[in-house]
């Protein structure tokens, strides 16, 4: 009988899940009734249309306003209705984005030479679709893929093992998109019109949320916990306003809740690490007992993790940076090289990215099937590396690619230089496939890096501020966007001045895009020693699963736990070792 009921455990499918997790309604959720990869079926056919790769600045904004998405979704509305009502949103903007290249009185005039400024109301219609979009992507990019991720119970042992893949598969299903949208969209506009290029995915971006909301019976939620910005400020304003207040050696001295409160609230308790003892004066008892003056120890740790993830978020800019290249400058090298498959087929320059994205795609599979299983027999970590490690292969990775870029610039000048090519739009007589190397890498190191760096800010954020915790992701590509306009504006400038032609024109053959590249080289070079430096001192939080004992021998019941988060030894069984 006591192995059958042990049996029945394991298996998971007829109890209630221990995370925290509800339906729609806010009732909790049996196991069997939903969550896994049934759920992450509908969420996963979710994708992201690009409207302007090359507009960095644009790009960056779509990336910032995640931030608000994540507040909205965490304090108030919770991520499925956050990301159903900007999804939307989203689709209003793509709607009047293809409204303003299909309509004869909105799109500009057609013009072969040089093109007059486009009239007022046209602009006004056009850059309101787009910033339409980026207020809807603001609030389905740091909860669609939160959501997809909170559909596996931490405490169930083969649902915890799932959701390891979880990441892998979700990057791999939105580059899938991606190759569609670099290849036969980018054909249709090139070829038959901006209208139906735009069209497709607008239909496609439409159908997609349908199939979502087929899917609702099927999620699992988790309930808003309040605002994360204000709980975080009552940490930092009551820390400060008791700055002189010494903190107990004892931790249990300090304010902290009941199991039983927790329990009642459907919310994990933290218990008291070490790090950032400043912020623990914000739990010192003084008699006053006002949310902006005494904080409990989970209150404080949970902002301890967020505080300890910017110095990882900060070390990301320069990678996105990198990044950023591969949709202007890249692309721009291609432009100005031998582009043809055969005497009748070129490829276009916006399709080079599908190199990117191939590679990436084949680099998920063998990573997640192959590599992981045969490092994990050495390394024991159910992932194989940690998040830190894969996130570092990849910066390594991504120095390569920069060097690998500048030489091969420097090859494509000689030959320009030896054949007298110097008008902007001359052909370079060399096979546009000369880049396939820096493509190729980039998507190997997006592989490592983008997958390890969205996973590892939502595992190590808190649980009332998951989304918050993978807008850190999309703020490192965002400000990435717009470091990249910095720099090359900034560069371009200097080595403009005394009479130099500058590094990078409009003129390419002219340029000298190898400098450029050899200074993108360097500056990742010296970012890679600062995240081995952050990375060694970092501590993972560790994991909610030895709550669930606890709760047990409390008599609590399990849907509540206790979410520990301690300082790290070097033990084959400490979070640091796992992850």
């Amino acid at each position: 009988m006591a192995v059958v009921e042990e049996k029945g455990v394991r298996d998971g499918l007829d109890d209630f899940t221990q995370d925290g997790s509800v339906d729609l309604k806010g009732q909790p959720i049996l196991r069997s009734k939903g969550g896994r990869w049934t759920a992450c079926s509908f969420i996963l056919q979710e994708g992201t249309v690009t409207a302007s790769n090359n507009v960095t600045n644009w790009v960056g904004t779509v990336w910032m306003t995640p931030i608000l998405g994540a507040y909205i979704a965490d304090a108030h509305l919770g991520r499925y209705w956050t990301f159903v009502i900007a999804s939307c949103i989203y689709l209003a903007g793509m709607s009047l984005l293809t409204l303003a290249v299909s309509i004869p009185w909105l799109k500009p005039p057609h013009c072969n030479g040089p093109c007059e400024p486009i009239s007022t109301y046209k602009a006004v219609v056009f850059y309101f679709a787009l910033y339409t979009i980026a207020v809807g992507t603001g609030g389905t990019k740091p909860n669609i893929s939160t959501m997809g991720a909170d559909q596996f119970d931490d405490f169930e042992p083969r649902e915890r093992v799932q959701k390891l893949s979880f990441f892998n598969w979700w990057m791999f299903s939105i580059f899938f998109g991606t190759l569609f949208s670099n290849t036969f969209l980018v054909y249709i506009q090139d070829n038959v019109g901006w209208a139906l290029g735009y069209g497709l995915p607008t239909f496609g971006l439409a159908l997609s949320l349908l199939v979502f909301l087929v899917g609702t019976p099927f999620y699992r939620h988790k309930l808003p916990s309040g605002s994360p910005f204000t709980k975080m400020a009552r940490v930092l304003v009551a820390a400060l306003r008791k700055s002189k207040v010494p903190v107990p050696t004892n931790p249990k001295e300090l304010h902290e809740l009941g199991l039983e409160e927790y329990a009642k609230a459907g919310k994990f308790r933290i218990d008291y690490t070490p790090s950032l003892r400043f912020l623990d004066k914000a739990a010192v008892k003084t008699g006053l007992a006002t949310p902006w003056m005494l904080c409990s120890v989970t209150q404080v740790e949970e902002t301890k993790q967020m505080i300890k993830m910017l110095p990882i978020l900060i070390v990301t800019f320069i990678p996105s940076t990198m990044i950023a290249q591969v949709h202007t400058l890249f692309i721009k090298q291609g432009t100005t090289l031998d582009r043809h498959m055969g005497p009748k087929f070129e490829i276009p320059p916006a399709s080079l990215t599908a190199f990117v994205t191939i590679f990436m795609l084949i680099s998920i599979v063998i990573y997640d099937r192959y590599f992981v299983p045969a490092i994990r027999k050495y390394t024991h970590n159910p992932r194989g590396i940690t998040l830190l490690q894969r996130m570092g292969i990849g910066l390594v990775m991504h120095v390569i690619i920069l060097t690998i870029a500048a030489i091969f610039e420097r090859k494509r000048l000689e030959v320009a230089r030896n054949h007298g090519i110097t008008q902007p739009k001359g052909v370079v007589p060399l096979t546009i496939f000369i880049l396939l190397p820096q493509f190729a890498l980039t998507g190997i190191a997006d592989a490592f890096v983008e997958v390890a760096k969205i996973e590892f800010f939502y595992d190590q954020a808190p649980q009332g501020m998951k989304s918050l915790g993978t807008s850190y992701f999309t703020t490192s590509l965002g400000i990435g966007n717009f470091l990249s306009s910095f720099l090359l504006t900034t560069v371009t400038d200097i080595t403009k001045r005394n009479g130099g032609n500058g590094w990078v024109q409009n003129n390419l053959n002219i340029s000298h895009l190898d400098y450029y590249y050899t200074f993108l080289a360097v500056i990742t070079a010296l970012n890679l020693v600062c995240f081995v430096v952050v990375a060694k001192s970092y501590s993972y939080s560790v994991d909610i699963i030895e709550s669930k004992i606890e709760l047990q021998d409390s008599g609590l019941p399990n849907k509540a736990g206790i979410e520990e988060n301690a300082s790290m030894e070097d033990d084959g069984n400490s979070r640091k070792n796992l992850l």
